[in-house]
């Protein structure tokens, strides 16, 4: 696959992690693969905890000239100086974090499986789109955002697309040309070596 053509990536950090001791692992990830954007995406709602994790993040990506988003918070990423918001509720609140955080701030939305979800989405404002997930998990209700969905999407709409949930080599072999990005999280950090799962999981895009 041709660099140009290459799919970039976006990095999800855990849903909880000490900020002390996850800022050296991002670290190591960030120099060791090129990484188009980070997303922090915690299972807590604790203000205090969710703003020392970003300051982690914002710092080991900012360092890097790494973008940086949180789920859902418009406030929080204002005030901690992230650069913008992924939205988990597809296409519902793209337009107020589009009114509230400005023309400049990335804003992306989750829309599942819905192509309706996704392309209202994108008329909305949103400046990329994520479906998923394109693999076999436990989670939801066991649905999942099929390859014709990306197919159609690549060749119809200009927004950007992320294809993400239970990567695995064999589905970024297939999904890789018809997507514009891959979000990596789950997949590598239960790992001891991220940077290395990465690599592996990314080895069919060349």
């Amino acid at each position: 696959m041709a660099a140009d053509d290459r799919p970039q990536i976006t990095l999800i950090a855990p849903p909880s992690f000490d900020p002390q001791t996850f800022s050296d692992r991002l670290g190591c990830v960030l120099d060791g693969a090129e990484i188009a954007c980070l997303r922090l995406s915690l299972a807590t709602r604790d203000e205090e905890i969710l703003m020392r994790a970003a300051d982690a993040v914002r710092e080991a990506g900012h360092a890097r000239d790494v973008a940086v988003v949180i789920d859902n918070h418009l406030i929080l990423a204002e005030r901690l100086g992230l650069d913008g918001v992924h939205l988990t509720d597809g296409s519902r609140n793209v337009r107020k974090a589009r009114k509230d955080l400005g023309a400049d701030a990335i804003v992306g939305a989750f829309c599942a499986t819905s192509r309706h979800d996704g392309m209202t989405a994108g008329e909305a404002g949103a400046d990329y789109v994520s479906f998923g997930p394109i693999g076999a998990t436990s989670l939801g209700d066991g649905s999942r955002a099929e390859f014709d969905l990306f197919e159609w999407w690549s060749e119809v709409i200009e927004v950007p697309v992320i294809a993400e949930g239970a990567l695995t080599a064999d589905l970024v072999a297939r999904f890789g040309p018809v997507t514009d990005f891959f979000a990596v999280g789950e997949e590598i950090w239960g790992t001891d070596d991220p940077l290395s799962a990465l690599k592996a999981l990314l080895k069919p895009l060349g």
